[in-house]
């Protein structure tokens, strides 16, 4: 697994601030952003969210829901609003980012919990066991 997505996995699952990941992607030039949002809708995709994961992920985000990407994630046909999420303008790609981490987290806890509860081979399920002993080690 790559750092990127060893990053957005522990956003999502609670593991870092999300205000530090808020501060990683602001940090990246514009293009890297977008390819950013696009891993982060292909894992929303892969975690099975849905349409009604969309308010929850509005709230953890902290965003209103009358923010763009808001407003998009409840409308229905998820692909297709993720696609017009990643493609939002450049001052909505934070909100976008705090909107995408938090969906992710809502889908992923769910199919950990569904699916994943009695141990499973998802290498980004194990990220907080990995946590605990490099802090242990430290």
């Amino acid at each position: 697994m790559d750092e990127r997505t060893v990053m957005l996995n522990e956003l999502a699952q609670g593991l870092r601030p999300i205000g530090q990941g808020v501060e990683w992607f602001e940090a990246l030039p514009g293009q890297d952003q977008f390819e950013v949002l696009r891993d982060l809708g292909g894992h929303c995709i892969q975690g099975r969210a849905t349409v009604e994961d969309g308010p929850e992920s509005v709230r953890i985000a902290g965003i209103r829901p009358t923010h763009m990407p808001a407003a998009l994630i409840t409308r229905g046909q998820l692909a297709g609003q993720l696609t017009k999420i990643i493609n939002l303008p450049q001052d909505e790609r934070v909100k976008a980012f705090r909107l995408l981490v938090a969906l992710l987290g809502v889908a992923d806890k769910r199919r950990r919990e569904r699916f994943c509860a009695d141990g499973c081979p998802h290498a980004w399920h194990q990220l907080a066991a990995g946590a605990d002993t490099e802090a242990a080690t430290a």
